[in-house]
């Protein structure tokens, strides 16, 4: 729980954060792209943290934090643990969570790497 406050004292506090969900609830193309980082990241161990940081900034973006949980069936509590640094959500949970936001999930081929993406593998690999 100290990790919560501490993660809420900061989330008040940053105007970045706040430029963020208000951006992402205008620009619902944004908002897009956003979530295919963020659900893309989650399977890197390093990224993950921060991907479920971009869910709950989407989140908060798509009517807060009470309401997606609210409209997704799951508790809120649970809600602020799936969609912290250290959250592991199931993915019933991401499920109804995107599908709350009025959005779904879909698979699609992977992109291409790049040189530069190769490179920072081949780098992470060595």
């Amino acid at each position: 729980m100290e990790t919560e406050a501490a993660i809420k004292q900061l989330v008040a506090c940053s105007p970045h954060h706040e430029w963020e969900v208000k951006e992402l609830r205008k620009d619902r193309a944004f908002a897009l792209e956003y979530l295919k980082v963020a659900l893309e990241s989650l399977d890197n161990p390093e990224e993950r943290g921060a991907s479920l940081l971009m869910l709950r900034a989407l989140a908060e973006a798509y009517g807060g934090l009470g309401t997606i949980a609210e409209r997704a069936g799951i508790s809120r509590e649970s809600l602020y643990r799936s969609l912290s640094p250290k959250g592991n959500p199931t993915m019933k949970t991401l499920i109804a969570v995107v599908n709350s936001m009025g959005l779904r999930l879909s698979v699609v081929e992977p992109r291409k790497a790049t040189k530069r993406t190769r490179a920072k593998t081949a780098r992470k690999a060595a």
